[in-house]
């Protein structure tokens, strides 16, 4: 035991392996048991886990912030020639590789040719030429993403030249990653990372190249832009107002552009950073996800249809391009790495141009960083969300305070109302549903659980039947199957949430024994099935919310509508059959119905409503009676006269 809490002080220390493992291998020397010995070798395992996955993380930390300061160094101003050069030696630096380089295509010539190399040794120079038909370069190019090889000369997938492959030989490559340069539709090179041992390209590395490929394609074309525009000052020199009115546009350009990013990197969420770009164009800004829903803006858009934002959105999908709409609102893809992310609606005040365009591209860009870094930090959070939810429904006992700690941790006030809604999804859209409930629990600030078939989803919330409505709303249009959703609560703090969880799977149960499945509800909406459905929900309460303002009113002014609704129910709905039993005008009936209406509203007279009624008043009357039987037992035995049953309902329930 010693041993151990010795590991775990050294673990705490940040100690090296090989401190860890002298440690270890001292203590075997000490250890006679076996027992003893496969808990000394247990805990070595597990503190080389521990040690690694810091490491993980360190690195993961250290990529992220690498990124971060790519970002930043890419919007400065730079020359052509000092940008390509930063960008070779930040993607060999990032991905911990020999060599990077960058070929531009040559249309005339129909081929590339090396622009800049960062680590090479001879062979790949400036100016060196690449055939276009053939290598990694190639097919990147085609399919619009990063291609990679472990060992590149011996990768049969890849079609081959005998001139390429002598200038990759002579290198020493053997491990080469490629990533299309492209911007809007235009790709015009390929940025390469290479290494002299055989690699292979992990998932995040390949993420990392694309998202290189996009920001260096953006970077160069704002130098390329900038270098022209100052290749026209200098020859046009009659034109001087005219090329410093665009050096001034393409300044500007670049200053909006590191200034959304830096809102997008700052922090502020997608809220703050809608509202800069609405700030750049002077107008109104909304962000939709894929599925078009809304998940930030600024300002007012004007109307226009769906199917037009549709459409539009498609088109401009497809060319990579923005689309403006009639209204003057233009629709511009947010895209990474090849990945359509959300869609970017912009309405500026004035009418945009061809530079403006460039703009809407950029701030879609800003947009992107900041879902692929929300998507990132949602991604490191799902597994502890998920673990709290499970341990809430399973161990509600455990300590409020330890959960609320928990909870606070990830961003979520357990203080406050929630409601659990249970989806049941038939079918094979159940790995469907569940993937949509993981995002729409992050977007809600909740939490989801997928337990014995059924998704549990615990949202912020003071209304039961509202977000039964909202999540069936939202899940229902995107499955081909029929969901059943049921919801109870609001509960307020962790211990009754299992309880308001197996509520939700009763309404769930009774929606589909109803023949209803493909329906939503909550235990208030079942109405007298509620009362059966709900561990704390007695009579009192369904009687109060049922038929409560009649009781009310019955009480305060000494009328006798409750007394009319029971003959008017048993005498089947027969204003007239009910008067004879009151011994009054029919009229008078009717005016009592009509008091009724008032107070219960129009739609008590519905079927389910009617039921609901009329069990609120047996419940009511059952109370009465009850009441009557146990008060009339003492006073006999006094041999005094039985009390009338109270006017009052609520002493008539209590």
């Amino acid at each position: 035991m010693r041993e151990m809490l010795n590991v775990l002080e050294l673990l705490a220390a940040e100690a090296p392996p090989a401190e860890i493992e002298d440690l270890l291998r001292r203590a075997r020397q000490g250890v006679t048991g076996a027992d003893e010995m496969r808990h000394l070798e247990r805990a070595g395992l597990m503190a080389a886990d521990i040690q690694a996955l810091f490491s993980r993380r360190q690195r993961r930390e250290a990529e992220l912030s690498a990124l971060v300061d790519t970002v930043r160094d890419l919007t400065l101003p730079y020359d052509l020639d000092a940008l390509l050069a930063t960008i070779t030696r930040r993607t060999r630096t990032l991905l911990g590789l020999d060599m990077s380089y960058i070929s531009f295509r040559d249309t005339e010539a129909g081929d590339s040719f090396v622009r800049t190399a960062d680590g090479h040794a001879s062979a790949l120079t400036v100016g060196y030429r690449i055939p276009c038909s053939a290598g990694l370069g190639d097919k990147a190019i085609k399919e619009s993403l990063p291609i990679w090889s472990a060992d590149y000369l011996a990768d049969d997938r890849i079609a081959h030249t005998a001139v390429l492959d002598e200038v990759v030989r002579a290198e020493g490559l053997r491990a080469v990653i490629a990533a299309p340069l492209r911007f809007g539709d235009h790709t015009f090179g390929v940025l390469y990372a290479a290494d002299r041992d055989v690699r292979h390209f992990t998932a995040g590395e390949v993420s990392l190249m694309s998202s290189l490929g996009d920001m260096a394609a953006v970077a160069i074309e704002k130098t390329r832009a900038l270098e022209k525009s100052h290749a026209d000052l200098v020859s046009l020199r009659s034109g001087t107002s005219r090329i410093t009115s665009q050096l001034e546009v393409l300044r500007e350009l670049a200053e909006r552009h590191a200034s959304l990013v830096d809102r997008a990197l700052g922090g502020g969420g997608l809220s703050a950073l809608a509202g800069g770009i609405a700030e750049v164009f002077d107008g109104a800004v909304r962000v939709r996800d894929m599925e078009y829903r809304p998940l930030a803006g600024s300002g007012t858009i004007p109307a226009v249809g769906e199917a037009e934002v549709w459409e539009a959105s498609r088109a401009a999908s497809a060319r990579r391009v923005p689309v403006v709409l009639p209204t003057g609102t233009w629709v511009v893809p947010v895209t990474a790495g090849g990945e359509e992310l959300a869609v970017l609606l912009v309405h500026p005040r004035e009418p945009v141009d061809g530079r403006s365009g460039t703009s809407l591209r950029l701030a879609a860009q800003s947009v992107a960083v900041l879902l692929q870094l929300h998507r990132a930090e949602a991604a490191a959070a799902s597994p502890f969300r998920d673990e709290l939810f499970e341990d809430l429904l399973v161990a509600p006992h455990r300590s409020a305070r330890q959960f609320l700690q928990r909870a606070g941790r990830l961003g979520i006030d357990l203080e406050r109302p929630h409601v659990v809604v249970v989806v049941r999804a038939e079918g094979g859209a159940r790995a469907r549903a569940a993937g949509w409930a993981a995002a729409y629990a992050r977007r809600m600030d909740g939490l989801r659980s997928v337990q014995n078939g059924s998704i549990a989803l615990l949202l912020p919330s003071a209304d039961s039947s509202v977000a039964a409505a909202e999540v069936s709303g939202e899940l229902s249009p995107l499955l081909d199957h029929p969901v059943t959703v049921g919801a109870a609560g609001p509960v307020t703090g962790p211990a009754p949430i299992q309880q308001a969880h197996q509520e939700a799977l009763r309404c769930v149960d009774a929606l589909v024994s109803l023949d209803s499945a493909g329906g939503y509800a909550s235990t208030e909406d079942l109405g007298f099935l509620g009362v059966l459905l709900s561990d704390d929900r007695d009579a009192a309460s369904f009687i109060d919310a049922t038929i409560g303002p009649v009781l009310d009113y019955d009480a305060q002014r000494s009328t006798e509508l409750t007394r009319t609704l029971d003959e008017y129910f048993a005498a089947g709905g027969s204003p007239r059959h009910a008067a004879d039993a009151l011994h009054v005008h029919p009229n008078t009936v009717s005016r009592r119905l009509e008091r009724i209406t008032e107070l219960l509203g129009a739609e008590w007279l519905r079927p389910e409503r009617a039921l609901d009624v009329q069990v609120a008043l047996r419940l009511h009357r059952t109370h009465g009676l009850l009441l009557r039987k146990r008060d009339g037992a003492g006073v006999q035995a006094a041999g005094e006269k039985p009390p009338e049953a109270p006017a009052d309902r609520n002493s008539a329930i209590a």
